[in-house]
């Protein structure tokens, strides 16, 4: 039986299959860039653990949004990782590799487990453990001739998401080639960024998932 978790994320990515990627938050700020986010269409919000306080920022979008939007953390790494992210909250690990420790961890707390892959034999290792999706990353630098061949031989119904290099100009060539998710991270939000500059691009990015 699938958790609340991955089926809030289903229904989520299916209104918006945009990942917000907000590294480099402060959690004075995250309040404000996740409504900016949210009331622009993009619900779905990982804070990288690499940003300041990433637990607190977390603690807080939970806290503020957790009832409608996905929050979770980024860059997750180690089991140890998962386990906070669990205690603060969050509901999303995602990661720039491929642990199978760590994505069992995951699915057995009930979060969705979405670990970075750079190959079909990676995206398979992914899968086998129980990832409820996979990102290609880099996915600028894989490109979208080689996501597509993916697409012909992973399994039937894997959600296969694109992140790097995706923006408003980008994702509508990954949607082309059958890319029907994405992790946004640098074009959305940089440290800094005001909230009314993250609404606006969410905007647009939301958009050209519509279009």
């Amino acid at each position: 039986m699938q958790s609340k978790n991955v089926e809030k994320f289903a229904q989520l990515m299916a209104r918006c299959p945009i990942v917000a990627i907000l590294r480099g938050v402060h959690p004075d700020e995250v309040l404000e860039i996740g409504e900016a986010l949210i009331s622009n269409g993009i619900e779905i919000i990982e804070v990288p653990l690499n940003s300041p306080e990433p637990f607190e920022s977390i603690r807080r979008l939970q806290a503020r949004f957790g009832e409608t939007a996905l929050i979770g953390a980024g860059t997750v790494v180690t089991v140890e990782q998962v386990d906070r992210v669990r205690d603060a909250g969050g509901a999303l690990v995602v990661s720039p590799n491929i642990n199978p420790a760590v994505v069992r961890r995951t699915v057995e707390t009930g979060l969705v487990s979405l670990p970075g892959v750079a190959t079909p034999s990676e995206a398979y290792v992914a899968l086998e453990a129980g990832a409820h999706a996979v990102k290609a990353f880099p996915a600028d630098q894989i490109g979208c001739v080689a996501l597509q061949a993916w697409k012909t031989i992973l399994p039937a119904g894997t959600r296969l998401l694109a992140v790097g290099g995706v923006d408003e100009a980008t994702l509508p060539r990954f949607r082309a080639a059958g890319i029907t998710g994405f992790g946004v991270g640098g074009s959305l939000y940089k440290p800094g960024a005001l909230p009314e500059q993250v609404g606006l691009v969410a905007k647009k990015l939301h958009n050209a998932c519509l279009n």
